[in-house]
């Protein structure tokens, strides 16, 4: 049995993504344990033409749309660099990243993760780690009632739903919040992520500042024994393939990929009391005045702010402070600052939040560090 509090990255089998994302399946039942990912089932490496340099990084799912557009564009302008992503989650993303290898097909440079790396896991890295915030986003929570195009779920009523107190769709502490709506009898069924994840870590760091029964009994955490007989996925994409295809689900999934499988999102209360729906500008709205510390561990877990969505999170790109490769180390900043500039005006297209200045001047000289 898992633990109340799990709280470790685990080692899942790895979502892909490359050109295309893969849907993942979804497990039913209890805590799952997942597979050990092997060499055999690596990402192949691909082909670097002459004189070129290969960029290799694995870890979040949350922003994998978005970076997938930055590799391919940033590709296309500098065909000599070449730039691989697994999109296995922030859990095996960390996992990669610190305990890389020089002969290990999983090996990476770079990893990346929803959840800011912890002072032990840093610790952890020979020479040193440095984490740098490339995007935000949020956090939506996306249901499958066909006949219910707009809900509005209040701050007790979504948390009730995912502690498993609120069982059935017409629950009259769903149905005060939207009034005029007819909800079926139905039970409400919770997708959930079954691998470690930085997405679930940013909605149980929200749902921990907000309620004290889930900071008591649950807490911040990347993985969850989650109650009652949640539905399982991975991924951002596999927990929005078992909302897609499930009536009465509901599941906690970055904004982008429910607008990649054309879910329904929730109208969340946010702190103020304003129900508002997920988006750049309401997460903007989260991060406008919010200032990057010296580790860069920033978060914002119920913004005060009237028109801020209340669950937003920045994700972060995990990078050695020294490669022992100046010529990787140099291609990898120049493909980050990139990002970090021209590369910001991909992300609102793709239901991602521009970082707002202050942060994005912190997180570009930030890159200074790396050699």
């Amino acid at each position: 049995m898992c633990n109340r509090r799990t709280q470790h990255r685990d080692r899942l089998a790895p979502v892909r993504v490359a050109v295309l994302l893969v849907w993942a399946g979804a497990t039913l039942g209890g805590c799952s344990v997942g597979a050990v990912p092997t060499k055999s089932n690596a990402k192949p490496k691909p082909a670097v033409p002459p004189g070129g340099v290969l960029l290799e990084g694995a870890g979040a799912t949350f922003p994998a749309l978005l970076y997938d557009e930055w590799f391919r564009q940033y590709e296309n302008a500098h065909p000599r660099t070449v730039i691989s992503y697994d999109a296995v989650g922030s859990g095996e993303g960390v996992r990669r990243f610190v305990g890389r290898s020089a002969t290990d097909d999983e090996r990476v440079d770079f990893g990346a993760s929803d959840a800011a790396m912890r002072d032990d896991e840093i610790a952890a890295v020979p020479n040193g780690a440095l984490l740098v915030p490339l995007t935000a986003g949020s956090v939506a929570l996306a249901y499958n009632l066909p006949d219910v195009p707009t809900l509005k779920l209040s701050r007790q009523a979504y948390t009730g739903i995912f502690m498993g107190q609120i069982r059935n769709w017409n629950d009259p502490l769903i149905a005060r919040a939207n009034p005029g709506v007819k909800f079926p009898n139905l039970t409400i069924a919770t997708v959930v992520r079954q691998d470690g994840s930085g997405t679930t870590f940013a909605f149980t760091k929200h749902l921990d500042a907000m309620n004290d029964d889930w900071r008591a009994q649950y807490g911040a955490a990347t993985l969850v024994n989650w109650p009652g007989n949640s539905m399982r996925a991975s991924g951002n994409e596999g927990v929005a393939s078992r909302v897609r295809d499930s009536l009465g689900a509901i599941g906690y999934v970055s904004h982008e990929f429910a607008i990649r499988a054309g879910l329904t999102t929730a109208l969340l209360q946010n702190r103020a009391g304003n129900y508002v729906a997920p988006g750049p500008d309401s997460s903007m709205a989260a991060l406008k005045d919010a200032e990057l510390p010296d580790n860069m561990r920033l978060y914002v877990p119920d913004p005060e702010q009237s028109s801020a969505y209340p669950i937003v999170t920045l994700t972060w790109v995990l990078l050695y402070r020294h490669y022992g490769d100046a010529r990787k180390a140099q291609e990898l900043t120049e493909l980050l600052r990139w990002c970090l500039t021209s590369g910001q005006g991909y992300a609102a297209n793709l239901g991602y939040t521009p970082l707002p200045p202050q942060i994005q001047q912190r997180a570009i000289a930030a890159l200074g560090g790396v050699r």
